[in-house]
C-alpha cells in the first residue's frame, strides 16, 4: 500500500492516478473537514489537459469561469491565451475549495481510501517499507510514502530532506469580502501606493489581493483587519468598493524554497512540500498537480513490479528543474508586483508595452505560465519530440487525450502497419488533422502523463520495439 500524506489537490490527484495504475492507496489528512478557504483560484491550460486525459474536465468547466488571458507579474497588458495550441486556450477561475471537492470525488470513485483526522507525526524506514506514525492512532505500514502536506511538510522533515531557500522580505494581503459597489469585472491597479486585483468569486463574494510599500521587511505583520484592508484599498484605488463582511483575511510572504531532493528512497515529495514561493500567476496548485501526474504512473508501475525502482529517480530528474524554473519565474514576477518606486513603475510600463507589441514574447510567456512548454530531457540521440508534451492530436474519430483515459501508454502507429501491441493502448492509422510539429512522424509512444516517450520517422520500422524501453 502507498500512503499519501495530505488531501489537498495534489494528494487527491495523485491518489486517483495511483488507483488508475492499480496501486492500493490511503490518503491521511490532518483536517477533520475540507478547508473552506480557497488559497488558489486558477486552473491553467495544462492542468485542464490532464483532467481531459482522464475524462473529467467537463465537471470543472461547468463550474469555472473561462478567462481568455493571463498576467505576468500583474502587468497591465495581459497575455492572450487564445493563441495557445490546446483545446483549453484560457485559464479557468475556480475556487480551490471546489477544485478539491471535485478531485476528492474523483479519487474516491477511483477507489482511494481517504482518512481525515489523521495527523502524521513521523515515519521510520527499513528495507521493506515505511511505518507512518499517527497522533493518537496505530501506525500504518506502507511500501512508499508521498508527502503532499504543504510547505511545513512533516514527511519532508522526517525524511531528512533539506529545504533551502530564502526568507520572506515582502508581504501581500488578501480579503474575501462582500462589496456593495463592486467593479464591472476583474480589476488590476498598480502605482506608487501599491497594487491590487479585485476578482469575483461565487456566492456574491469578491477577493481583493494586493501589496504596498508598507509590506516589506523580514517580520510578518500582525493579523490583517478589515479596517486595515479598507485603508489599503482606498490608498491604492481611491475607494473601498463598499467592502464589508469579511469571509477570510490573510497575509502571505515571498519566502522561496525548494526541496533538495524530491525522492529519498521510499519517500517522495510533491506540490508545496517540494517547493514554496510567492503566489504570483496562480501557478502553485497547477505545478503540484503536474508533479503528481509525473509521479503517479511511475510509482504505480514500480509497485506493480513492472518497472524497475530506478524509474522513480526520473521523477526528481524531470520535475526538480521544473520547480527551479517556477521559483525563478515567481521571483521575477514578485519584483514586478512589488516595484512601487518610480524605477519599478517604469520597468512595469516597459515590459507591459513589450508584451503588447511583441506577440511572440506574449506567446512565450503564456506557454511558460500555462506549463504547455514543459519538456523533459530526451536523452542523447533522442527524437526532436521526445520529452515534449503531446497535443490532443486528431486521430480518426477520436483524440489523443481520449486514448489516454485508461492511464496506460498509448502507441500511435501512424503508418498503420504493425500488429496490435500488448500492455498499451494501440492506435493504428494516420492523423486525421495535420499538426505541423508532427509532420513526418510515423510512430510515437505517449506516456500516461501525456509526454512523448519515443517517436520515429521511419514508416518501415516496427513501433512495438519502443515498448521494451517504456520504463526507462
Amino acid at each position: 500500500m502507498i500512503v499519501i500524506v495530505g488531501a489537498g489537490p495534489v494528494g487527491l490527484w495523485l491518489a486517483a492516478e495511483l488507483r488508475l495504475g492499480g496501486a492500493e492507496v490511503t490518503v491521511l489528512e490532518e483536517r477533520e473537514e475540507p478547508d473552506p478557504h480557497s488559497k488558489a483560484l486558477t486552473v491553467h491550460p495544462r492542468t485542464l489537459e490532464l483532467l481531459a486525459c482522464r475524462g473529467i474536465v467537463d465537471r470543472f468547466l461547468d463550474e469555472g469561469r473561462r478567462i481568455p488571458d493571463g498576467h505576468f507579474g500583474g502587468l497591465d497588458d495581459r497575455m492572450d491565451f487564445g493563441v495557445l495550441d490546446t483545446p483549453f486556450p484560457f485559464t479557468l477561475a475556480l475556487p480551490q475549495a471546489r477544485t478539491e471537492a471535485l478531485l476528492e470525488e474523483h479519487a474516491r470513485t477511483a477507489g482511494a481510501r481517504i482518512l481525515r483526522g489523521h495527523r502524521v507525526i513521523g515515519l521510520t524506514r527499513d528495507a521493506s517499507g515505511v511505518t507512518v506514525r499517527i497522533a493518537g492512532r496505530p501506525p500504518v505500514r506502507a511500501t512508499h510514502v508521498v508527502g503532499c502536506d504543504g510547505t511545513r511538510s512533516v514527511v519532508r522533515g522526517a525524511a531528512g530532506i533539506a529545504f533551502p531557500g530564502t526568507e520572506a522580505t515582502t508581504w501581500g494581503w488578501l480579503g474575501d469580502v462582500v462589496l456593495d459597489a463592486p467593479p464591472h469585472g476583474p480589476v488590476s491597479i498598480s502605482g506608487p501606493a501599491g497594487g491590487l486585483m479585485v476578482v469575483p468569486l461565487p456566492g456574491g463574494v469578491h477577493r481583493i489581493v494586493g501589496g504596498d510599500p508598507d509590506g516589506t521587511g523580514p517580520d510578518r505583520p500582525g493579523a490583517l483587519t478589515l479596517d486595515e484592508l479598507r485603508a489599503k484599498v482606498v490608498a491604492i484605488s481611491g475607494g473601498d468598493y463598499g467592502l464589508r463582511d469579511p469571509r477570510w483575511l490573510s497575509r502571505f510572504g515571498n519566502a522561496t524554497r525548494q526541496a533538495e531532493r524530491y525522492r529519498s528512497g521510499r519517500v517522495l515529495l510533491a506540490g508545496d512540500a517540494a517547493h514554496m514561493h510567492f503566489p504570483t500567476g496562480g501557478v502553485g496548485l497547477n505545478v503540484g498537480v503536474q508533479d503528481a501526474a509525473n509521479l503517479g504512473w511511475k510509482l504505480a508501475a514500480v509497485v506493480r513490479g513492472e518497472a524497475p525502482d530506478a524509474l522513480l529517480d526520473t521523477y526528481h530528474d524531470e520535475r526538480h528543474p521544473v520547480g527551479a524554473d517556477l521559483l525563478a519565474s515567481t521571483r521575477a514576477q514578485t519584483a514586478l508586483m512589488t516595484g512601487h518606486s518610480p524605477e519599478g513603475q517604469a520597468l512595469r510600463a516597459l515590459l507591459s508595452g513589450l508584451i503588447a507589441d511583441l506577440p511572440e514574447l506574449s506567446r512565450t510567456l503564456a506557454e511558460r505560465l500555462s506549463a504547455l512548454s514543459v519538456a523533459y530531457p530526451a536523452g542523447e540521440g533522442g527524437h526532436r519530440l521526445a520529452g515534449t508534451r503531446a497535443p490532443d492530436l486528431r486521430l480518426g474519430g477520436t483524440g489523443l487525450f481520449a486514448l489516454l483515459r485508461a492511464g496506460r501508454h498509448v502507441l500511435l502507429d501512424l503508418a498503420g502497419g504493425a500488429p496490435p501491441a500488448e500492455g498499451v493502448t494501440h492506435h493504428r492509422g494516420p492523423l486525421s488533422v495535420p499538426h505541423a510539429d508532427w509532420a513526418g512522424v510515423s510512430a510515437a509512444l505517449i506516456r500516461p502523463d501525456g509526454h512523448v516517450a519515443w517517436a520515429g520517422d521511419d514508416p518501415g520500422a516496427d513501433p512495438r520495439a519502443a515498448l521494451a524501453g517504456r520504463w526507462g
